[in-house]
């Protein structure tokens, strides 16, 4: 019996050249489509295929789910300064309440008093939070996050995103991520 599985729902983990994935959260994963353009550029190596296979009149591959880059890519020193990374940096949790929703980013000094949008001063809020902080500063209203905000490292982050795996981590995955974390004796 022959089970038809669209390629859309097999995407490629991206390995850097040394077999580390280029990024953990979110995951470094391309479409099918963007797979086999590298495959057929020869930018990366094939480590693993799905069962799945893709025709045309002259043309039959298996899809790859597992590419390795050809050329090192060297990782950012410093992570950018956006939302997704801010909330990253702060675990998907308000940090006044901790709850998970409605996140959006707060100035812990008030731009309004001149607070700058930085690592240093940005953090993840519910928006119930953050509106009732306002503009106001922490000792004003004792509202105080629960972590500092300070700016993250790449490893930070990765470190972060091990926490929060997607939803759908394909089997021949498994041997190239969270290679580094300590096994339990």
């Amino acid at each position: 019996m022959t089970i038809h599985v669209s390629p859309e729902t097999c995407p490629a983990l991206v390995l850097n050249a040394d077999f580390r994935p280029l990024s953990y959260y979110p995951l470094s994963l391309w479409s099918w489509q963007d797979a086999i353009k590298a495959v057929c550029l020869d930018r990366v190596n094939i480590v693993s295929n799905y069962e799945t296979v893709i025709r045309s009149p002259s043309f039959e591959m298996r899809l790859p789910s597992v590419v390795a880059l050809k050329d090192y890519v060297k990782p950012a020193r410093h992570p950018a300064f956006t939302r997704f990374n801010v909330f990253l940096r702060d675990k998907f949790q308000c940090q006044y309440c901790g709850s998970p929703h409605d996140l959006t980013f707060d100035h812990v000094i008030p731009r309004s008093k001149g607070g700058l949008t930085t690592w240093e001063n940005v953090v993840a809020a519910c928006a119930p939070c953050n509106l009732r902080k306002a503009n106001r500063l922490p000792s004003e209203i004792k509202m105080f996050p629960h972590q500092a905000p300070y700016a993250p490292t790449v490893y930070d982050l990765h470190n972060n995103g091990r926490s929060f795996p997607p939803n759908h981590l394909h089997q021949s995955w498994l041997d190239y991520l969270y290679w580094d974390i300590e096994l339990e004796p």
